[in-house]
């Protein structure tokens, strides 16, 4: 079987707990870890072990077609913020 490189784009969020990573081309792909690497370490395994889950079905490898992010800067309008 062909191996190839695939890359694909995570979302961390900090929590009280530590890190949620989140996989969006990957639906249902989620992680978690109480430091950034590891929370990208457990979304390595998360996302490899997806991936082993689809070719045992005979499927594909969904591509990531790439996420722009961006902030946006709003008004709060008096609502308190959380630190």
């Amino acid at each position: 079987m062909k191996k190839e490189i695939l890359k694909y784009t995570i979302v961390l969020t900090h929590s009280a707990g530590g890190y949620t990573v989140a996989v969006p081309a990957l639906p249902g792909c989620i992680s978690q870890g109480r430091t950034v690497e590891e929370a990208m370490a457990h979304a390595k395994e998360a996302i490899e072990l997806y991936l082993e889950v689809l070719a045992e079905d005979g499927e594909k490898a969904p591509i990531d077609t790439g996420i722009i992010s961006s902030v946006i800067e709003v008004t709060s309008i008096g609502l308190p913020t959380y630190a």
